[in-house]
């Protein structure tokens, strides 16, 4: 979707780099240039060295009115060459956005490894804000492992990759490695500055992590989950523009940037703080896996090892969700749901008996997805009556997924309970 208006008087237009690769797509950027400026963004060019080969920056900077960046030392006198060699650093401060097309193998190379051997890959270690990646290349380089999992590595750091196209390349193949259309990279970037503040004014509350029921002084009950998900989740809605408050059980994980983080051990303790911070949210989402049941007297002494059979009666531990579901006011809830077999099924059963808006449910047992995992492919059930199966993807591209079919839902209730 196109950016929003800007008023010249009173709002700064949002600022974008758009980094040029070498590429015989490089021509294309020409396209993209003027596809944002169209958008209302300001645009500031960098090329890299081979990118010149393909385009002069002369056309760039007619596009732009303004000067192209081609290296790190392009000033001739001394005070001039002082002031460029930081250049970097102060692009890196001013923009909003970053994107890259085309994005060469060498390019994600260098990005996925941290390589600074120019102007735009020095720039891009000192950018904190979003990054948008649209890869042009051979189809055979295109899936090449290596390229593949440069591409994994960009993606965990939560970059946008714009997929290239199938069709006739330069080379003579046919097959994916071209060039996106400039207008679906631009609407891509549009898309990305304008969801990052679209959760202001939120208060969202969310559950991450395992619970731990202690059996006595040393030992206790707990499960498999890493609360990758949960903190995914967190940081996300951080980013944007969210107040978030983050009640954790035990992980090994940092905590999310601007998240105010409640650490708990058992289930009852995480009761406690979820309706302690009830009142302000807006939005709440349960993604811990809570223990299920837990030991009422727990003795103070460690259990000693007989060769005699141990049996321990255990009590079911407070059911959260359900509970917040029986006290539901204008906030939006959300719950998970591991479940083994019949994910469907079991999904709208908990979204029925729990009163949530949405239950994100998936499959567990495998290796490679779920619990310990960075990757996850999960389904919604939707309040709508909708279930939506989401392909794999990162646990951070999924928590945005998450929270973008979250304010959908938001947005037709209230239109819903209007009479629109």
């Amino acid at each position: 979707m196109p950016a929003e208006p800007q008023d010249a008087e009173t709002t700064k237009p949002q600022r974008v780099v758009l980094g040029v690769a070498g590429g015989i797509a490089a021509y294309k950027a020409a396209e993209l240039c003027r596809a944002l400026i169209q958008r209302g963004f300001a645009v500031q060019v960098v090329m890299t060295a081979a990118a010149e080969e393909f385009i002069r920056p002369l056309t760039f900077a007619a596009l732009t009115g303004r000067k192209v960046i081609t290296g790190l030392f392009s000033s001739s006198s001394s005070e001039d060459t002082l002031s460029s060699a930081v250049e970097h650093i102060g692009v890196a401060q001013e923009n909003d956005l970053l994107v890259v097309a085309p994005a060469t193998a060498d390019l994600l190379a260098r990005f996925a490894h941290g390589l600074a051997d120019d102007f735009l890959s020095t720039m891009y270690l000192a950018f904190t804000g979003p990054v948008v990646l649209a890869p042009a290349m051979n189809t055979n380089m295109w899936l090449h492992a290596a390229t593949q999992a440069n591409l994994e590595v960009l993606r965990a750091r939560r970059h946008r990759i714009v997929e290239p196209e199938d069709g006739f390349l330069a080379c003579g193949m046919v097959g994916p490695g071209r060039l996106a259309d400039p207008e679906v990279i631009a609407d891509a970037v549009a898309a990305e500055l304008n969801r990052r503040r679209d959760l202001e004014g939120e208060v969202v509350l969310i559950t991450a992590g395992p619970t731990q029921e202690p059996l006595d002084p040393v030992r206790f009950l707990s499960n498999r989950s890493s609360g990758k998900m949960g903190y995914a989740l967190a940081a996300a809605a951080a980013e944007r523009g969210a107040r978030v408050i983050l009640v954790s059980g035990p992980v090994q994980l940092p905590a999310p940037r601007n998240v105010k983080v409640v650490p708990v051990r058992t289930a009852n303790e995480m009761r406690t703080e979820v309706f302690e911070n009830l009142d302000s949210a807006t939005i709440v989402i349960k993604a811990a896996a809570v223990a299920d049941f837990h030991l009422a007297n727990v003795p103070h002494q460690k259990i000693k090892k007989t060769a005699a059979r141990l049996s321990l009666e255990l009590d079911p531990t407070p059911d959260i969700l359900a509970e917040l579901g029986r006290n539901k006011r204008d906030f939006l809830l959300i719950g998970f749901a591991a479940e083994t077999e019949n994910l469907e099924g079991e999904a709208k059963r908990k979204l029925e008996t729990k009163n949530c808006d949405m239950i994100v449910g998936n499959l567990v047992g495998g290796d490679d997805v779920g619990f310990e995992s960075d990757q996850n492919e999960v389904a919604l059930a939707l309040r709508t009556g909708e279930f939506l199966k989401l392909p794999r993807a990162s646990k951070r591209e999924l928590a945005d997924e998450i929270l973008d079919h979250a304010l959908n839902l938001r947005q037709g209730l209230s239109s819903k309970a209007h009479g629109r």
